[in-house]
């Protein structure tokens, strides 16, 4: 039968699983698989398994119980395995690197930051900054029929937006980099420039939140910026 994945922890973990449920409808009965350094929590998988918002929460809520009581590397929604045999397999084979994160994520959490610029504002400093972009936009006011030279603004207008998004998102990569152990950069979106998470000790969580927080303020409005967590480190796993 296949098995529901939740979380990997060292053996000796303390495994307080008592009036935690897992996923399903019924909601699954947790148990363990063990090698001989690390478990796995897990469970029997539902045969129609979607992102529905309980089963979400209940994958969510047994990985917090664990990291309330030690390391435990969080295993993303969905993951299932063959049977037991199989995920004890995993654990064996790559053992070193479990044991490893392990250690690394031992007594830190993870905050996820999303940072985006007021477009108006940015364009305003593009304009001001680019004398090239300053010349083309003013040849294409008075000459509407400059095709080739409208195309040529766009893209220059393009490259150096994105140009600024990449030096602020380094400028607050490094700002807060040294207030966490790690730091993990992901894809920017439409709505965001900056997407990166940091793995932040427990006892410097309020430390971190407070650089934010200057790091914000010294943006002004025109940036907002979010903070979400804490979080099980999903992106150090």
């Amino acid at each position: 039968m296949p098995t529901y994945v939740y979380a990997i922890t060292a053996a000796d973990h303390p495994l307080r699983l008592d009036g935690v449920h897992g996923v399903g409808e019924p909601a699954a009965k947790l148990r363990t698989v063990s090698s001989k350094e690390l478990s796995a929590v897990v469970s029997e998988a539902p045969t129609d398994l979607r992102a529905k918002r309980r089963d979400v929460a209940a994958h969510q809520s047994v990985q917090e119980r664990l990291l309330a009581d030690g390391a435990a590397l969080p295993m993303r929604f969905g993951l299932v395995g063959h049977d037991d045999e199989q995920v004890v397999a995993a654990l064996e084979e790559h053992r070193d690197l479990y044991v490893a994160r392990l250690e690394e994520v031992g007594g830190c959490l993870e905050y996820n930051l999303k940072v985006s610029r007021d477009e108006d504002d940015l364009l305003r400093e593009v304009v001001a900054e680019s004398p090239e972009v300053r010349r083309l936009n003013d040849l294409t006011r008075r000459n509407p029929a400059a095709q080739q030279e409208k195309l040529a603004l766009g893209e220059l207008i393009s490259q150096e937006v994105l140009a600024r998004q990449e030096s602020d998102g380094k400028e607050l990569v490094n700002a807060l980099s040294p207030a966490a152990v790690r730091t993990s950069v992901g894809e920017p979106a439409r709505d965001h420039f900056l997407n990166a998470s940091f793995l932040v000790k427990r006892e410097k969580a309020a430390a971190f939140s407070e650089a934010v927080h200057e790091v914000a303020e010294r943006r002004g409005d025109a940036y907002t910026i979010r903070l979400h967590g804490p979080l099980p480190p999903y992106s150090f796993v």
